[in-house]
């Protein structure tokens, strides 16, 4: 079976001093990137969507680690309280859309519904249904009203995650990541192939595609994540003035080290 356009093909593991390399480069150009954003007023949307231990998370770490929280804001939303499963499905998530200037990242998203709550039971097959014709045309709006919308699907093989969530079993920092529920749709990985070929078919659409990355190996599919959405948006590098720091004034100068002499300090114990 011949690849798909654009799809991953490289063999092996990317060594950990390449991928550092690789990513600082990278991430000196979202630094240029949220300069551009911040500037020209945009606001972009960036969806990350995928398996259990697919490798959202440390995607979204690696996209945002060195640049300014102020205009990178990462939403992931709890379950909805009761008073927001009686709202519009969609009204949560858009109240965390961004104004100008802002790039929001939604770790999992309105797809929710498309995926776990499909899987599990917690919709019937109308909800869904009406979900997923409504995508489009929302969407649609959204990226009329001068949003960039992007959309990415990170795919990982069954082998893979199974090593991946026995890690998170055995491993007491990883431990965290196990949620009940992500425990009792272990065992469902063909109905959630099922839910996420029907949100694909339904809701990858011209305006708002859905792009796909294998994520095998986490170091590639980082990379190949923000290559992407450096690609996507059309930013400029914005020169900045050069800065020379003042001299520091001796005015009213007094020994504040010893000031704090007496104050309540951590102790040193490294």
């Amino acid at each position: 079976m011949a690849k798909a356009k654009g799809e991953n093909n490289k063999k092996g593991k990317l060594k950990r001093k390449l991928y550092e390399k690789e990513l600082l480069k990278l991430q000196v150009k979202l630094c240029y990137m949220q300069d551009w954003v911040k500037a020209k007023g945009q606001k972009v949307i960036v969806v990350f969507e995928g398996r259990d231990t697919a490798g959202k998370g440390g995607t979204i770490k690696a996209l945002t680690e060195r640049v300014s929280p102020r205009v990178f804001r990462v939403v992931a939303l709890p379950a909805p309280s009761d008073r927001q499963k009686t709202q519009l499905y969609m009204q949560r998530y858009i109240e965390h859309f961004p104004a100008a200037g802002e790039i929001v990242i939604f770790d999992r998203s309105w797809y929710n519904r498309a995926g776990v709550e499909r899987v599990m039971g917690f919709v019937d097959d109308k909800q869904i249904e009406r979900f997923l014709q409504n995508c489009a045309p929302i969407e649609k709006e959204v990226v009329n009203s001068g949003i960039t919308l992007i959309k990415l699907w990170l795919e990982v093989g069954q082998e893979e995650q199974d090593k991946r969530f026995a890690a998170r079993v055995s491993d007491p920092l990883r431990q965290w990541k196990l949620s009940p529920m992500d425990v009792q749709s272990y065992s469902r990985w063909y109905d959630y192939s099922r839910a996420r070929d029907a949100m694909l078919k339904y809701t990858d659409s011209k305006h708002a595609p859905w792009f796909i990355v294998r994520s095998d190996d986490k170091r590639r599919a980082r990379l190949n994540c923000i290559a992407h959405i450096l690609k996507t948006i059309p930013y400029k590098q914005i020169f900045r003035p050069k800065i020379d720091l003042p001299k520091r004034s001796n005015k009213h100068a007094y020994d504040d080290r010893a000031s704090l002499k007496g104050g309540h300090f951590v102790a040193s114990r490294y």
